[in-house]
């Protein structure tokens, strides 16, 4: 645990320089004068807005190429430079910054909707604390003073250039980049071993659903969908978000839920099964869910009534497992009609396997599902616990003028 006044100890009476940024690095800008077609074939690297963006630290993996001539007059990135984006839609998301911490021997060049910061050779700044220090709290408060617009924020150069920075001595910044690093690198663990569990849990249950699904020539009765289900189709209302008055009772689709309506048309336990759409192809995400209480649904999702909750679930994990392909028409547009739903087979199993089968996949599914939600709540409480750690080591006394 970091006490609060962890930093004044660390300083131990030392006074940090604020220097404008402008009188300590220079600023420079991306690739100009590109045309759409010097991006199909490069012959050199180059780090994307996004790069940028979404990373505290230029990932060198995630480079992406451009045509450079050597005619050309462009800026190349540096070890130790700091890249920041150049506008957004919003102030607070504007000048987006990330250091470039990897040392390399080959041409980068920097994105013509970003600008570089690059350091004087008098000035000593880690890569490894720039990364962490220009996306503080109070860091991206000046810098988003920085930016003005309407519809678009653009960073003002020559204000950018008068934010004043903190220079701490350089075994202050080794031991805060030791610490905050440490933060990183627990989140990046946790966020592996999370999800090398989810992978393990989904497997595993993929495996006995799988198993418990598979019946053997004779092992059980076989009925068509139709007679092991009501289709309620008939009172589905379709409702254009126009007209939709907005409520909390669920409007379904075809992937589930896609609206929140006032009213409702049906009310109970059913199974929606997608009835078109690109979905029942990919299968990105289950064609058959369950919807309880009170509920809308429109005419891309099918309506099914069962008589026992062993039955709807049975029936969903069937659905989802197996290969719908001969049930499904068109091409450019899938679909899934009524009369090919309720002409599917089905396996039939007496009511008290049917009950333990369901039983288990229902353990596996509800393991699987606390893992994909505890995941990003994890690595959000991880996230902000480092957040509030570097934006205590990184707010430096400061003498008022």
């Amino acid at each position: 645990m970091i006490k609060p006044n962890f930093l004044e100890k660390l300083l131990d009476g030392i006074e940090v320089e604020w220097k404008q940024l402008g009188e300590v690095a220079e600023l420079y800008g991306g690739l100009s004068g590109k045309k759409k077609e010097d991006f199909d074939n490069g012959n050199a690297l180059y780090i994307s807005y996004k790069n940028v963006f979404d990373n505290i630290e230029i990932n060198f993996d995630k480079l992406e190429s451009v045509k450079v001539s050597d005619s050309e007059n462009q800026h190349e990135v540096k070890y130790g430079d700091i890249l920041f984006t150049g506008s957004s839609e919003t102030a607070e998301e504007a000048g987006m910054s990330s250091s470039v911490t990897t040392k390399f021997e080959y041409k980068v060049y920097l994105n013509s909707f970003s600008f570089g910061v690059r350091f004087n050779d008098d000035i000593q700044i880690i890569p490894q604390f720039s990364k962490h220090l220009f996306r503080s709290r109070f860091m991206r408060t000046e810098i988003a003073k920085t930016a003005s617009g309407v519809t678009r924020f653009n960073i003002s150069k020559a204000r950018f250039k008068k934010i004043q920075i903190p220079i701490p001595p350089l075994k202050v910044q080794v031991e805060i980049v030791r610490i905050l690093d440490a933060f990183t690198e627990l989140t990046a663990e946790l966020t592996a071993e999370l999800t090398a569990e989810l992978t393990a849990r989904k497997k595993q249950y993929e495996y006995y659903r799988d198993k418990l699904l598979t019946f053997e020539e004779g092992e059980v009765e076989w009925k068509t969908l139709g007679e092991l289900a009501e289709n309620l189709d008939s009172m589905r209302k379709p409702i254009t978000s126009g007209l939709r008055t907005f409520g909390d009772i669920p409007y379904y689709g075809a992937s589930g839920i896609v609206d929140y309506v006032k009213d409702y048309i049906f009310e109970g336990d059913f199974l929606l099964v997608s009835e078109d759409g690109a979905n029942l192809v990919a299968r990105n995400t289950p064609i058959a869910f369950s919807a309880s209480g009170k509920i809308w649904v429109n005419n891309h999702a099918h309506v099914l009534k069962f008589k026992t909750y062993e039955d709807r679930r049975f029936v969903e994990f069937y659905l989802n497992h197996i290969d719908l392909t001969p049930y499904i028409s068109g091409a450019a547009q899938p679909k899934l009609n009524k009369k090919n739903l309720n002409g599917i087979m089905v396996p039939n199993p007496l009511p008290l396997q049917k009950r333990r089968i369901v039983s288990i996949l229902d353990k596996f599914e509800a393991l699987t599902n606390s893992i994909t939600e505890g995941l990003p709540r994890e690595i959000e409480l991880r996230q902000k616990q480092y957040e509030y750690y570097r934006n205590m080591l990184l707010s430096f006394p400061k003498e008022e003028v």
